[in-house]
């Protein structure tokens, strides 16, 4: 006796021409079902896995580089009277960019004041950083990236009106 739930191919345990209403099976599946998956798996699932390394990627470094902004402002209207504010305002973007793996120059830290002297009691100051960010897993041509996304981070700080001059 036959389990109830296995259907038969067509033809097999009942005679032909036989009209007793029972489903058959006219052709059987050979099991390409794991090439499917392969296929299909390096087709979608390879490019969607590097889009998102690559939207990561970019988001880490514009959170660290608003960071770094956010840091180096706060670290010039504070720097002490009788030291260069421009040296601790890359100090702080330098050290909050290394929690992102992110190398940061001298000239790509901008610093504009709204008075002269920069920290006049009461003036603003605005740090931008501008960085490239390289995307993932691609090699370097010619010791450059070949593609890189723009990244820009902006701040603006306010010397303290109780300042001793400036």
């Amino acid at each position: 006796m036959r389990a109830p739930w296995r259907i038969p191919p067509c033809g097999a345990e009942r005679p032909v021409g036989s009209d007793d209403g029972a489903a058959c099976v006219v052709g059987l599946d050979e099991g390409t079902a794991s090439v499917e998956f392969v296929l299909f798996g390096i087709v979608l699932l390879v490019p969607l896995a590097y889009l998102l390394l690559t939207i990561f990627s970019v988001q880490s470094a514009a959170y660290g580089v608003s960071s770094a902004s956010r840091e180096a402002g706060r670290a010039f209207v504070q720097a002490p009277a009788d030291a260069n504010p421009h040296d601790h305002a890359f100090a702080a973007a330098w050290v909050a960019l290394q929690d992102y793996d992110i190398e940061l120059a001298p000239s790509q830290l901008v610093v504009s004041c709204s008075a002269t002297p920069c920290l006049t009691p009461g003036a603003t100051v605005s740090v931008s950083i501008d960085l490239s960010v390289a995307l993932p897993l691609l090699p370097d041509v010619f010791d450059e990236a070949p593609a890189a996304v723009a990244v820009h981070g902006r701040h603006t700080a306010i010397v303290d009106r109780f300042r001793p001059g400036g």
